[in-house]
Parts: C-alpha cells; sequence; structure tokens
C-alpha cells in the first residue's frame, strides 16, 4: 500500500546504525554524534525484554542529546520508547514514518510504493563488518537512491569524508558505526 510519508520533518544528515556487534562501544558512539544526529536502533537478536530495557536506555541518552531515534522492525517498541521513525517495520506501520533499507533494485521500488521517509542504500563501500560483501560504488549506490524517491542515506564504509565525496550524487546524509567508535 502506497502511502506519501511527510516531507515536512527534516531529517538528520548523520546516523548510527546499532546492534549487538557494537558492544559497549554504543555509548561512545552515542556520545560522539553530533546532536541533532540520528540513531537507528536494531538490536535484532536480543531478547525481547533485553532489547527494550536498551532500548529505554539509548532513547533517554537521545532525549538527552537531543538526538533523532528510530526503532528496527518493532513497531510497538518504536511507539513505547517514542521513536521518530521505525526501519524496516515488521508490520504494519500505521501513520508513523518509516525508513528501508535499500540493498538492490527490488528493495528501491518497495521503499519507493511503502512511501519510506528515509532509505539506506548500502553497502556504498566495503564494511569491516560484512567483509565479503563489495561495495555498490557510487553509481550504482546513486541510482538506487534515486530509484527509491526518499531521502537518501548512505551506509557502508562511510564517514565524513566519504561523503562530500558523494555530494551531488543524491544523497542527504550518512550513517554507520565504524566511524563513530574510531578514534
Amino acid at each position: 500500500m502506497f502511502r506519501r510519508q511527510p516531507r515536512s520533518i527534516i531529517w538528520p544528515r548523520r546516523w548510527l546504525m546499532t546492534d549487538e556487534r557494537i558492544g559497549d562501544a554504543l555509548w561512545t558512539a552515542l556520545g560522539r554524534l553530533p546532536r541533532g544526529s540520528g540513531v537507528v536502533f536494531r538490536h535484532d537478536g536480543l531478547p525481547e525484554f533485553r532489547r527494550e530495557r536498551l532500548g529505554r536506555a539509548v532513547a533517554r541518552t537521545c532525549r538527552r542529546r537531543a538526538l533523532v531515534l528510530g526503532v528496527s522492525r518493532d513497531v510497538g517498541l518504536a511507539r513505547r520508547l517514542g521513536a521518530a521513525l521505525v526501519h524496516n517495520p515488521a508490520g504494519p506501520a500505521g501513520l508513523m514514518p518509516l525508513s528501508c533499507s535499500v540493498h538492490d533494485e527490488a528493495e528501491a521500488g518497495r521503499a519507493r510504493t511503502s512511501g519510506a521517509a528515509l532509505v539506506f542504500v548500502s553497502p556504498v563501500f566495503p564494511t569491516r563488518s560484512h567483509p565479503t560483501h563489495a561495495g555498490l560504488g557510487i553509481d550504482r549506490a546513486a541510482d538506487l537512491a534515486s530509484r527509491s524517491a526518499a531521502i537518501a542515506i548512505a551506509l557502508g564504509g562511510m564517514d565524513e569524508a566519504r561523503f562530500h565525496a558523494l555530494r551531488g550524487r543524491g544523497f542527504d546524509g550518512y550513517a554507520g558505526i565504524d566511524c563513530w567508535i574510531r578514534t
């Protein structure tokens, strides 16, 4: 079902993607994000009660630091945590804005027809977390961003310098993990 997401929301340019692999570096990364950045809380592999407990702690940090919170898959948890969006929702998101992962043309099409407010196009470059996956490259990533008809966030091997290399290619921001925990 197509539903257009509100364009009046100004989404952050920088994002942190969390998951279990980040470990205790989660708190370092949250501390290094500039105020007003975004966080997509994933940690999908945790048992439900542990995920909610950690999500509540992340949500408190986001409120204190003026960070925009998104929650992966679980619309109910996203609502309970006061998240601004749900990422790759496992069911109907209702009126909640949503974001989608885009790795290929089919996912770009699904993001477009779902009315996603944001898409995370990945991996633009090879990453440490997925060493066997080649990056899309700038041209293919830009094409997928355009096909999704949403605000596009580059993900995969990203940092500020690489984001500058994408200027004029249809990306509105970037996301990562390592770029927020490296010293």
